[in-house]
This record gives C-alpha cells, sequence and structure tokens, in this order.
C-alpha cells in the first residue's frame, strides 16, 4: 500500500502533514497527547481500516512534520481539522481517540462538515478531586514548559495518567524519548482542549450527526464514568464498550467497531 507524505495549509497558513490510504469514504484519524504518524496507536489503525476508507492520518500541529504557528488556540486546530475535510472532497467521518477525541468533538461542535462521529474515552472527569488534580497539573505543567524542561515535562505527563516510576525511567532510556521530548509543548495544547477537565455539556448537546462514544472494558471506572456521561449529553449518542480493552485498545479490537459505525 502506497504511503506518501502530503500536507495542507491551515486557515493560518500552518503546513498539515498527512498521509492518504485506502479507497472509500474520507475517514480522519486524531491522535491524543504526543502521539502522531510516526508513533501512537493510529499507524497500527489505519491499515485495518485503509480497505473500507480512505484514511487520513495527520500530524497534529507542532508534531512530526507538521507546522507549529503560534499563538495557539484550539480554533487553530479545528481550523486544520477543516482543512482536511476540505481535502477529502468536503466532507468526512471523524474518529479521535483520548485528548484527540475531546478536539473531535469540538471540531463536530463548530458544525465542520462531519458526517458522523466516533470517539475513543475522551478524559473527561466527573469526579470533583480529579477535576482539581487536573487544574494542578496543567499549573506544573506550564511551569516546566516555560522553563524549557521539555522531558520533565513528559516525566510529569506521563505520571499523571498513572505510569509507574520505573516505567518512566526505563522510557527516558529509550530510543525514542527525544521523539517525546521534541513534542511535549503540545501537552499544553491538549490541556487547552480539555478545558477543565469536565463533560463540555452544552458543546456535546449541540452535536446532531450519528456519533458512537467508545470504551475499554479493562480501563477505569472513572474514565468509563466520563464516557457515560459524555454519551448521555450528545442526542442519539450510541455506546460501545470494547471489552478487555483499555486506553491504549489494541488496532484490533478498535478497527472492527469503527467499520461497523461508519459503514451502517
Amino acid at each position: 500500500m502506497e504511503k506518501r507524505v502530503e500536507t495542507v495549509r491551515s486557515a493560518d497558513g500552518t503546513e498539515i502533514a498527512f498521509e492518504r490510504l485506502g479507497t472509500g469514504p474520507a475517514l480522519i484519524l486524531v491522535d491524543g497527547a504526543v502521539c502522531h504518524r510516526a508513533f501512537g496507536p493510529m499507524p497500527s489503525l489505519a491499515p485495518l481500516l485503509a480497505p473500507h476508507f480512505t484514511v487520513f492520518m495527520y500530524d497534529r500541529r507542532g508534531r512530526n512534520q507538521s507546522g507549529d504557528t503560534r499563538p495557539y488556540a484550539v480554533e487553530r486546530e479545528v481550523e486544520d481539522i477543516a482543512a482536511l475535510i476540505d481535502e477529502a472532497g468536503g466532507s468526512a467521518y471523524l474518529y479521535g481517540v483520548s485528548s484527540g477525541a475531546a478536539l473531535a468533538l469540538e471540531a463536530a461542535a463548530s458544525q465542520l462538515n462531519i458526517t458522523k462521529l466516533a470517539l475513543f474515552e475522551p478524559p473527561f472527569m466527573t469526579d470533583p478531586q480529579a477535576l482539581l488534580r487536573w487544574q494542578s497539573y496543567k499549573t506544573d505543567l506550564n511551569k516546566l514548559l516555560a522553563e524549557g524542561r521539555h522531558s520533565d515535562a513528559i516525566e510529569l505527563f506521563m505520571a499523571f495518567v498513572g505510569t509507574p516510576a520505573e516505567a518512566i525511567d526505563g522510557m527516558r532510556q529509550a530510543p525514542f524519548w527525544p521523539m517525546l521530548e521534541a513534542v511535549a509543548p503540545t501537552l499544553a495544547y491538549d490541556a487547552a482542549v480539555l478545558g477543565d477537565q469536565s463533560v463540555p455539556a452544552a458543546r456535546a448537546a449541540s452535536i446532531k450527526i450519528p456519533t458512537l462514544v467508545m470504551d475499554g472494558g479493562a480501563s477505569p471506572d472513572f474514565m468509563r464514568q466520563g464516557v457515560q456521561a459524555l454519551q448521555q449529553v450528545i442526542p442519539g449518542a450510541q455506546r460501545r464498550t470494547l471489552e478487555g480493552q483499555s486506553h491504549d485498545a489494541a488496532a484490533e479490537a478498535v478497527a472492527p467497531a469503527l467499520i461497523e459505525f461508519f459503514t451502517a
């Protein structure tokens, strides 16, 4: 299957790099924190979807081969998706994972020409204590980034999402650690997309397109509670649990659910 890196120009002039795989209706994949076309779940997922869709796998701004025009605003990332939709022919399906799911939700609420929306575990919280921890994390993250301490910012993020300290120590020695450091500033972008991390009920309620909200059966209760709360405020949204999967769900488990939803 041929892979060729292409670019589109977003509304603010930023070049967004993407690959186009397969044939069929357009499906844009939106990555979560620190992930891009060379790192994360999408490189494994895209080939499984390509027999059914024209899959657009892109680097969110500030990552890998995409540009990063300052100042950042969530609206700029929505415009990046709009540019990809234009490139796809004017309409597309959209699938987002983790904080990328929150961005995909915002794109749909912004009335882009998205015909179906699928989300996997956007990390919205319902517990007040979790929301307080999020505010503390954002304060610490912004301080580290302001000081240029990108490696420490990645470590802070990994610890916040529950990665054990010994695993983080091992990752620091891994060949991919510099790649994570390079995208550390975009952790602030994901934080901006998530806002105060509460369920964005008003934005979600404005979505009128078919929507699938997914979680993993092995994911923590707080993650699944957020998914349930979100599903309840999106009109007509379906919820699907992938049994045995957690937040880093296997592509082989996700792909059949997406194919079924988007081809129905």
